[in-house]
């Protein structure tokens, strides 16, 4: 007997409340401002740590958007032709933002090593207001992101995005107030250094994260031996094989299998078992969309992963 049987499960580990994308729009409405206002500014002082902090908050910009669009695309239902929905326009967008960040930040580590070997003066004044208006700016958005922060996991990253964006202010602040006070010009490329070195460093985790999820790759959270060994301890269950389990989105999981029953049950009596296994993935693995098909007396082989011949 082989059957499929496939679950979406809508119970979740916590509570969703409506997240107020408002908020969101408004963070990046605020992020846009302070990126033009410190290209702007970086431009007029010749300072490459207010460009390379511009940059972090372009990011950030698109980042907060990002978020805002995806909970609006994320109340489309799927069609025929999306039938997983649109909830993966997220993930490309995560993918080109890495791309961009990553290529610009590179360039400006090489102005950086320019203008280390050979420093040229900085209006510190401009780079200092526009920091500190930056900051204040960051920190506002902070504070009306708090709230939603721990209703969804885009809000969570776009927050902590901005609060990387109010520590890189920080940063530059201090670099205007030392070039004003003691003119060591050469602190801009260090300051400029530093921020694109956290830029490539967060860029890559996000470059890795996309792609793994596009690649279908197993999440990183996920360990299939256990989930094998999980199931298999089951009293009706001889054993679970060809697995496959992959992120639809950076928070949902969904796994498909061969489940090898211990006696030849019929459909009407399956329910009970389906149960059993999807509760038991959802509780202990956090998998929320389940497809199996259950067979009895086959001859495949019950290893974890199908090899193609």
């Amino acid at each position: 007997m082989s059957e499929k049987r496939h679950t979406h499960t809508h119970r979740s580990s916590h509570h969703h409340h409506p997240v107020n994308e408002k908020n969101l729009l408004i963070a990046t409405l605020l992020n846009f401002v302070i990126t033009i206002a410190e290209f702007a500014g970086g431009i007029l002082s010749n300072s490459l740590a207010l460009l390379s902090d511009a940059l972090h908050n372009l990011s950030d910009t698109f980042a907060t958007f990002i978020a805002y669009i995806a909970i609006l695309i994320g109340r489309k239902d799927a069609n025929v032709k999306k039938t997983f929905g649109y909830k993966r326009v997220e993930i490309l967008a995560a993918l080109l933002n890495a791309v961009i960040l990553i290529i610009m930040s590179i360039y400006l580590v090489k102005e950086a090593y320019l203008r280390w070997k050979d420093p040229e003066p900085i209006k510190s004044m401009i780079m200092l207001v526009v920091g500190m208006i930056g900051l204040l700016a960051n920190v506002f958005a902070v504070v009306i992101l708090k709230r939603d922060s721990g209703k969804s996991i885009n809000v969570k990253a776009a927050y902590v995005h901005l609060i990387g964006d109010s520590l890189s202010s920080v940063v530059v602040i201090i670099g205007g107030i030392l070039i004003q006070i003691f003119e060591i010009y050469w602190i801009d490329p260090l300051i400029t250094l530093l921020i694109c070195i956290y830029i490539i460093r967060e860029a890559f985790i996000i470059l890795k994260e996309s792609v793994n999820i596009l690649m279908q790759s197993t999440p990183s959270s996920l360990n299939l031996s256990r989930v094998k060994k999980a199931v298999e301890r089951l009293p009706e269950v001889s054993n679970i094989h060809h697995l496959h389990a992959w992120n639809l989105t950076e928070q949902r999981v969904h796994l498909e299998a061969h489940v090898e029953l211990n006696s030849d049950l019929k459909l009407s009596e399956l329910k009970n078992t389906q149960q059993k296994i999807e509760e038991l993935l959802h509780a202990d693995f956090h998998i929320h969309h389940v497809t199996i098909q259950f067979e009895y007396d086959t001859d495949h082989a019950p290893r974890l992963i199908h090899k193609e011949k």
